[in-house]
């Protein structure tokens, strides 16, 4: 029986590196690509295939997926969409351009990768397309709406593309994260200087006393928040079982919140958000 193979999205750090090495311990041939080409070389050292691929560099996805393809013979198993990052602020305070640039890292160039592998998973007549998305991509929070706004679009790319794979062997599936041990917070924090002028905010006061404490201050974990082995686990379930949930609740708060949205008229449910 031949290797299976996995391309990951975002290795660098966090869920995409825990995943990396999970799945290969598993026997999966990993691809763990990364948006530096440091953080590539460094996972080739340590015996990983490791494409590059930007999901803003258009160059990149083709070439890395060419790279992958070439290693394979033209097949791929899974594909984990995983890389993303945030901007934080508040949204009358982010540019429209800045929600362009976060769009085209975790919406279009996701979007773009899949739109490649579709066609070598149909033609091989099976594949899983796994989406990392959030709890943000059921329910919103205050200061995280560029985020927000880019994980309930691929709520509805997922949706949509699952239902359409129905009648081939390529299984779409979401995983909804809630607070995870990741470096997100401190990789966002340059994204939120270059585009939010907090200083100049009629919310400045709001800002000092809640979201660069947030964004600054290394505090521990969140809470329920959960080391990246718990969403390792459910991408293992969704690659390797025959039929695969459509989406997967990791964290208590991802469970809370979809309750909630569930049962709560908005009104209650946006004064249940608001409370933090």
């Amino acid at each position: 029986m031949s290797q299976k193979t996995i391309l990951i999205t975002g290795c660098s750090s966090g869920i995409g590196l825990n995943a990396a090495h999970g799945l290969k311990a598993r026997g999966w041939r990993v691809f763990a690509s990364c948006r530096q080409e440091a953080d590539c070389v460094r996972f080739r050292e340590a015996g990983f295939d490791s494409p590059r691929i930007d999901y803003t560099d258009t160059a990149s996805i083709e070439s890395g997926l060419t790279e992958v393809l070439s290693a394979t013979g033209g097949t791929l198993d899974a594909l984990f969409n995983n890389g993303a990052h945030a901007t934080p602020g508040a949204l009358e305070d982010l540019p429209t351009d800045a929600l362009r640039e976060i769009f085209e890292s975790n919406v279009f160039g996701w979007h773009e990768l899949t739109r490649r592998v579709i066609p070598v998973m149909r033609a091989q007549g099976y594949g899983r397309i796994v989406n990392h998305s959030s709890v943000l991509g059921l329910v919103v929070m205050p200061w995280r709406a560029a985020y927000s706004a880019t994980k309930f679009a691929i709520e509805g790319l997922t949706d949509t593309l699952r239902i359409e794979m129905r009648d081939t062997g390529i299984h779409v599936v979401a995983l909804n994260t809630g607070p995870v041990t990741s470096k997100i917070r401190v990789n966002s924090i340059p994204h939120f200087e270059k585009w939010v002028d907090w200083e100049n905010s009629p919310r400045a006061e709001q800002y000092r006393g809640k979201l660069l404490k947030r964004l600054y201050e290394s505090r521990g974990p969140d809470r329920f928040e959960l080391p990246p082995d718990a969403v390792t686990e459910k991408l293992i379930h969704a690659i390797e079982h025959p039929r695969p949930k459509p989406r997967y609740y990791i964290t208590r708060a991802t469970h809370l919140m979809g309750a909630a949205r569930r049962l709560l008229t908005t009104r209650r449910l946006d004064w249940l958000i608001s409370k933090g």
